[in-house]
């Protein structure tokens, strides 16, 4: 269930209040006592406590003392790492709803702060036996602010919502979401949002010779999809659109180069990608944004039955590049290829792609970002790593210089489907951008997408990244 994120038109007693605050003399004395505020000085002065509780019997106020960071991206990071953790008082005290009181008018601070405890409030219950008796009692945040706009609440819980969609999306096992199932679901999404959505069947994709897609389906019992979502505004303030590209391996083996061991476990969410983009522009159509957005989802499991594609096979892919295979599990490469090249067909202003592609990526920089890279899209890059910022999922620019390429040249066929033992996420993006002839931004969301333990507001499992960066990104462009 949702946590709703409301507009507080007054401020009552009878009420849980959060009290938001960076400085001591902006201590409420019509909420608080005499007796309270001197606690709340003498504690934070003498001890750093920042965090105050006080049982009114039916009701609680709280008092959070945040830091005053000066630069803007790190002091929203603050309130919403701050809101998250106010949970666990919420929750553990039975609360279904809070007032967060806005105490020195700082908007966009209070906004963070509810984005933080929302997005932290997230459950999958699905598969509990007794849900209900499990789920978090926070279903209501309201804030108290000067000049809240009502639009930015709005589109918060649009996204909030869309962030909880990618997650499930991805802690769904795949005996539910397999690629027919998982293209359904976007179906669903377009349909909510007011978004267009075409899904190519297994005798579509045959006929349009998607050889990287079908490689990695011949192993499996499950036909492939490839789901075309596209979200186009009468008032679009763009000519060309911005075509997102998702990886949306629904469980991956690893094909006959199978997985070892752990390595297996939670490869049902190497579709972290598609969930991502699909739910990126489900949020951007129900936000009504007024720019043309498309989202493409290649979706099959890979896995390793007697027909299943091998290495030294060469495929040929939708564009007629032939790929000479090395690894049956760089799987994810093969598929966005495809759809890389299908997206030629828009003259797109900018393409980007999401994928949890490479453990280089995850070695490299682990859960705290996203290792990105671009071919002719430098403008375009700056302004994503500036929405990473202000989202705080961000971006770390590798490399896609020329060198690279030998290290995926074939000696039978045009290229090999990985390189060697180095720069392995580098040479995974170099690989893609061959498909392309636009300008592109390759986002390897390996790290961040799935956790194995909560962190910060996001939870353990899923988390949805991608989604609000996307949907700021294209925000910026009205």
């Amino acid at each position: 269930m949702q946590t709703i994120i409301n507009k507080a038109e007054r401020l009552s007693k009878k009420e849980n209040l959060i009290f938001l605050i960076t400085d001591l003399k902006n201590l409420d004395d019509k909420y608080l006592s005499k007796e309270e505020i001197t606690f709340i000085k003498t504690q934070y002065r003498n001890n750093k406590r920042d965090v105050f509780s006080f049982n009114r019997l039916k009701y609680w106020t709280f008092v959070n003392i945040l830091k005053k960071e000066r630069i803007k991206a790190d002091r929203l990071e603050e309130y919403r790492s701050a809101g998250n953790k106010m949970l666990s008082k919420i929750n553990g005290n039975k609360l279904n709803s809070v007032v967060l009181v806005d105490s020195e008018a700082k908007q966009e601070e209070s906004l963070a702060y509810a984005e933080g405890m929302a997005l932290g409030n997230y459950q999958f219950l699905k598969y509990k036996k007794e849900p209900a008796e499990k789920m978090n009692s926070l279903n209501s945040i309201f804030i108290h602010s000067k000049n809240l706009d009502d639009r930015l609440i709005d589109e918060l819980n649009i996204v909030v919502d869309a962030t909880y969609r990618a997650r499930s999306f991805v802690n769904e096992p795949v005996s539910y979401l397999n690629a027919v199932t998982f293209a359904r679901e976007m179906e669903k999404l377009g349909k909510k949002a007011g978004a267009k959505v075409e899904v190519l069947n297994k005798k579509k994709i045959e006929a349009l010779k998607m050889g990287g897609l079908l490689a990695v389906n011949k192993g499996s019992v499950d036909p492939p999809t490839f789901t075309i979502m596209e979200w186009k505004p009468k008032n679009a303030v763009n000519n060309k659109p911005y075509v997102f590209v998702g990886k949306g391996v629904v469980f991956d083996s690893g094909g006959l180069n199978i997985k070892t061991g752990e390595f297996m476990y939670n490869m049902k969410s190497d579709m972290g990608g598609g969930a991502a983009v699909s739910s990126a522009l489900y949020a951007i159509a129900a936000a009504k944004l007024p720019v043309h957005v498309v989202a493409i989802i290649p979706a099959t499991d890979n896995r390793p039955d007697g027909n299943a594609y091998a290495s030294g096979d060469v495929i040929t892919m939708y564009d007629k590049t032939q790929v000479e295979v090395i690894n049956t599990d760089a799987e994810g490469r093969m598929i966005l290829a495809d759809a890389l090249s299908y997206a030629k067909q828009y003259d797109p202003e900018l393409v980007i792609d999401a994928a949890t592609l490479t453990g280089a990526a995850m070695r490299a920089i682990g859960k705290y970002g996203i290792v990105a890279m671009q071919s002719g899209a430098a403008k375009e890059y700056s302004l994503l790593a500036k929405s990473g910022e202000k989202v705080n999922e961000r971006l770390v620019e590798f490399p896609l210089w020329d060198d690279y390429a030998e290290d995926i040249k074939s000696g039978i066929a045009e290229i090999k489907n990985i390189g060697g033992p180095e720069a392995g996420a580098i040479t995974a993006g170099k690989f893609l951008e061959h498909f392309t002839d636009y300008p592109y931004i390759h986002l390897d969301i390996a790290g961040p997408a799935f956790l194995g333990k909560p962190f910060k507001y996001f939870t353990a499992g899923g988390t949805g990244v991608g989604v609000r960066l996307l949907f700021d990104f294209i925000k910026s462009k009205v």
